[in-house]
């Protein structure tokens, strides 16, 4: 602690300051010096001062120091923070697991971390627990995202040891089967064929197959006929672009059948997929048109 001796002289002599204690040590003279009180047991301790003009002159002065024991509580030193991130990739495909992983750098090394991991979609099918986890993404629609989030547990929770990680899911547009049907009469076909032609027009992007199968018996070309057939009538009765349709012979089957599709833009056109071997096939001719007599004309 400080000392500090207020003295003066009428005469203007030089002063002696002299200083002593019944507990620790005086450092420094002159009217400023300082007591060292380092190792003194608690008690109450007197420090004086004498004060001599040189001339015969003497003044003195005295205070006292107490010194109690401290019941302080000492302040544990921090630890320092580490840092947590989580690793995943950019994008993902729906039904294929997903996986993340937890980084973690810096902090006490005394520390064993644990880790609690939360999936905003899907489900954790393993790693729970660990530094890893894998995400089931079954179920999980095009055009949404998984968020995994990790907290690792074990550091002072006054630092920040929570982080996450999300991956896109992009729509994947796939071409679709808008209709199925076999030899009907044309009439009936027709009315497939508009309700076909106004799903085409409510999308404009889209690109319309038709995949039309000859029978296992059956008149030779009839698959690619009947396919020309319907896309004829959508191009020049409902008014549908012609570079909007693909006709398709898609080979054979067991009966005749024509398929109608809606192809998105950007997705994988679809292929045929006939049944029956062409070796199998026995191929009839058409039925004969009755020439028209001079009796019929009159009818």
């Amino acid at each position: 602690m400080n000392l500090s001796a207020n003295a003066t002289d009428p005469d203007g002599d030089t002063l002696l300051y002299t200083y002593s204690t019944t507990g620790g040590r005086i450092v420094g003279d002159g009217p400023n010096a300082t007591l060292d009180m380092t190792g003194v047991a608690p008690g109450t301790y007197t420090v004086t001062v004498e004060v001599d003009d040189g001339c015969g002159c003497i003044a003195f002065n005295s205070t006292t120091v107490e010194v109690t024991r401290c019941n302080c509580v000492a302040v544990p030193t921090p630890q320092p923070c580490p840092t947590v991130s989580v690793s995943c990739p950019d994008t993902g495909t729906v039904g294929t697991p997903v996986t993340f992983t937890a980084n973690v750098s810096g902090g006490d090394s005394n520390v064993t971390p644990t880790y609690n991991w939360t999936v905003s979609a899907g489900t954790i099918s393993s790693g729970q627990g660990t530094s890893s986890i894998t995400v089931d993404t079954t179920g999980v629609a095009g055009g949404s995202t998984i968020t995994a989030t990790v907290d690792v547990g074990g550091y002072d929770r006054s630092c920040s040891t929570s982080n996450s990680c999300t991956v896109n899911f992009p729509r994947i547009d796939v071409s679709r089967k808008y209709d199925e049907y076999g030899n009907i009469r044309f009439n009936d076909e027709k009315a497939r064929l508009d309700n076909y032609a106004i799903e085409l027009q409510n999308n404009p992007g889209a690109q319309g197959y038709i995949i039309a199968y000859g029978g296992r018996v059956g008149r030779a070309g009839e698959a690619q006929r009947r396919a020309d057939r319907a896309r004829d009538y959508l191009v020049n009765q409902r008014g549908i672009s012609a570079d909007r349709i693909v006709t398709v012979d898609g080979g054979y089957r067991e009966e005749l059948t024509v398929q109608l599709w809606i192809v998105p833009q950007g997705a994988t056109p679809p292929t045929a997929e006939p049944s029956v071997d062409p070796s199998e096939v026995r191929t009839t001719r058409a039925p004969a048109r009755r020439r028209r007599g001079r009796d019929d004309d009159e009818e």
